[in-house]
């Protein structure tokens, strides 16, 4: 199946590397290959090197036309800048190198997982299977980051020694490993993705990070799990949004993905109940009411094979027993009609020939106990753009409010840390052409892209009626933490 496996940082450094097989004596994981690897990654062009009767440019540009004598990055990098990488996007998880392995990768805040394989098989299981190794990590480390993969090194060696063997994967379950790993774990401080956040409930509790085995801090001291542990088990209700608008703010296509997630540190692994909203349809012909009535109605929604469903048609309770680590209960899809938690309005005048007057006016329509957190609004603008200045209309409760443009990448940046719910902000910007606006001109400026996280808060109203264990234990007091996340995933604008 996989020839290599390896986990790079964000330079570019190979964290953890091992090899299954080796073509002629040589293994993708070595140093001049993932060198060559994470360049494509961070500096993609479009171009697909080494792919037999695939056109170079993708259909995307004349990128294919640049050269380079390095015969790792092939003949249609070279010469290659970020600024012209950036018109392409993100690499995609699977391509082909000129040295003839096909390389798959994941990224995990921040890490990319990635493998090489010579053989022909299906991307998906590959794609899959690095995810899988990457939570088996954060479930044995407790936190996943750089440091804890240096840290726990040996930790992690003996983990793919369980979960790949030949480069076919064998265990994948974090509870079924528990039996052949010996070696403890040294439990790194945890940074959370969260620190920006303004509402502290929205950050990772310390518990969260906890290894799913006994582990040893940065002292040597030996923790035991079952020492002065807390019943515990967190529950985190995640959306993300897929919204477009056209340029007078109406949505033109909106879409969530949700999911229910779950990391239990509960003693003797008693069974759960947990029950959703009793109105909860899922499918929208099965007489289901829309998103602006009382009920919940979700598209499709499927589960984790540990749920029992027998009281799940006319309760709409699940009961399972939840597995070590870190687990998706649930996941569910929604179309269609919903409420937008932020509406954006944009306008374009033509002052002058070669001026611009851009106004982006947002309204968020979340409820005022509510805010957005970490957000940001980007404007691209053309590349003949000389001269831009901005100023911002802000009503009280914004913090953090900071609009400025970026020469290198030639977009208007437009941050807010805290974007108070009810509340309308609006951005102004005077921008100078090098010469007369055109239309092709015209056709550069946009979309507008938005980005935010929102606490304490869901879209779809899908709620956690109850969480309890079954069976009544005497003394047994659990701790539950919910919370509610919304995210956005692409919230785009058009011009």
């Amino acid at each position: 199946m996989i020839t290599n496996f390896f986990v790079l940082s964000p330079r570019g450094d190979t964290v953890i590397a091992k090899s299954y097989r080796s073509k002629s004596g040589v293994g993708a994981h070595e140093r001049s290959h993932t060198e060559a690897f994470f360049r494509k990654v961070k500096f993609w062009d479009g171009v697909a090197p080494g792919t037999p009767g695939m056109d170079t440019t993708l259909g995307l540009g004349s990128g294919g036309n640049k050269t380079s004598d390095d015969p790792l990055l092939g003949s249609g990098e070279g010469g290659l800048d970020a600024k012209d990488s950036k018109k392409f996007g993100d690499a995609p998880p699977v391509f082909v190198m000129p040295d003839g392995y096909s390389y798959m990768h994941v990224k995990r805040n921040g890490l990319i997982f990635g493998c090489a394989t010579e053989k022909n098989i299906s991307p998906v299981v590959v794609i899959e299977l690095l995810s899988k190794i990457a939570k088996v990590f954060k479930d044995y480390c407790g936190t996943l980051s750089e440091e804890s993969i240096r840290k726990n090194f040996i930790l992690l060696y003996e983990l793919l020694d369980e979960l790949l063997d030949y480069g076919y994967p064998q265990v994948t379950q974090t509870e079924n490993l528990k039996a052949f790993v010996y070696n403890e774990p040294i439990v790194v401080t945890a940074v959370a993705d969260t620190g920006k956040m303004i509402n502290p409930k929205t950050a990772s509790a310390s518990a969260v990070h906890k290894p799913v085995i006994s582990s040893v801090n940065a002292d040597g001291k030996k923790t035991s799990l079952a020492t002065n542990q807390k019943n515990e088990i967190f529950v985190d209700i995640l959306e993300r949004l897929n919204v477009l608008f056209s340029s007078n703010g109406y949505v033109l296509n909106s879409t969530i993905d949700g999911c229910i997630q779950m990391k239990s540190y509960l003693a003797g692994n008693p069974q759960l109940r947990l029950a959703l909203n009793e109105d909860l349809v899922v499918g929208r012909n099965n007489g289901g009411s829309t998103s602006y009535s009382s009920g919940v109605t979700v598209d499709d929604i499927n589960f984790n094979d540990c749920v029992n469903l027998s009281e799940w048609e006319h309760g709409r309770t699940l009961s399972f027993f939840p597995p070590d680590g870190e687990f998706i209960v649930l996941n569910y899809r929604m179309t269609g009609e919903f409420k937008t938690p932020f509406r954006i309005f944009p306008s374009i005048d033509e002052v002058e020939p070669n001026k611009l007057e851009i106004a982006v006016h947002i309204r968020a329509e979340i409820p005022d106990n509510h805010f957005g957190a970490n957000v940001c609004v980007e404007v691209p603008l053309p590349q003949s753009t000389n001269a831009v200045s901005c100023n911002v209309v802000s009503t009280p409760g914004a913090a953090g409010v900071n609009a400025e443009y970026s020469s290198q990448d030639k977009k208007l940046v437009w941050t807010l840390k805290k974007f108070p719910g009810c509340t309308e902000q609006t951005m102004r910007a005077k921008i100078t052409l090098s010469g007369p606006c055109t239309s092709q001109i015209r056709r550069e400026i946009g979309p507008i892209n938005m980005s935010y996280e929102i606490p304490m808060y869901n879209v779809s109203s899908l709620q956690v009626r109850y969480l309890r264990i079954a069976e009544n234990m005497p003394g047994y007091t659990p701790y539950r933490w919910v919370r509610y996340v919304t995210q956005s995933n692409s919230y785009v604008c058009r011009l």
